[in-house]
């Protein structure tokens, strides 16, 4: 059979493989070669703005960050402040470099954001998860790394609201017997 001949019956195909063995044909089935695993999905195109930038925003409790992350010596601004001026405390600026950390991107990027509502843990915790999706939108190969340590994820913890009869949502008045 030539090249562009296609195969219509299973003696074409017999012929094309070489002849398939006696047992075959006796009814004995030969095994069949796996099949390789199913490719890796693929990636998600670079998302960039016009000044080169991934945009995402990140939320955590009551605080919503929008982050912009571009290329450079790893400066991070907080709402026009140093990282360290805004977030005082060191683990609230370790939870900012997590993403970088397990990306191993530590000091390659320069991010800006804006962050409001809550209090500083969940503004630091908007801005983590705000870098992890940029970071993702930035360089899709890193998706899997950043997803795996489950940063891509928005921490949908919050705290639960007072009930009335109540003194917060739990708590009761204290019980007076007299």
């Amino acid at each position: 059979m030539s090249e562009n001949e296609t195969v219509q019956s299973l003696s074409d195909l017999k012929e094309l493989t070489g002849g398939a063995p006696a047992a075959a044909e006796a009814g004995v089935v030969a095994e069949t070669p796996v099949a390789p695993a199913a490719p890796p999905a693929p990636l998600r195109e670079q998302e960039l703005d016009a000044q080169g930038r991934a945009y995402a925003t990140g939320r955590r409790k009551d605080a919503v960050a929008r982050v912009w992350i571009k290329p450079g010596s790893g400066k991070v601004t907080v709402n026009g402040r140093d990282q360290e001026v805004y977030f005082a405390r060191p683990t609230l600026r370790l939870v900012i470099n997590q993403p970088f950390q397990v990306a191993d991107r530590e000091g390659q990027y320069d991010v800006t954001c804006t962050v409001n509502g809550g209090g500083l843990s969940g503004q630091a915790g908007a801005v983590k998860h705000g870098i992890a999706q940029a970071l993702s939108k930035f360089e899709p190969a890193l998706r899997g790394a950043v997803k795996a340590a489950g940063f891509l994820t928005r921490d949908s913890r919050v705290v639960e609201r007072k009930k009335y009869g109540r003194a917060k949502a739990r708590r009761s008045f204290q019980f007076s017997k007299r």
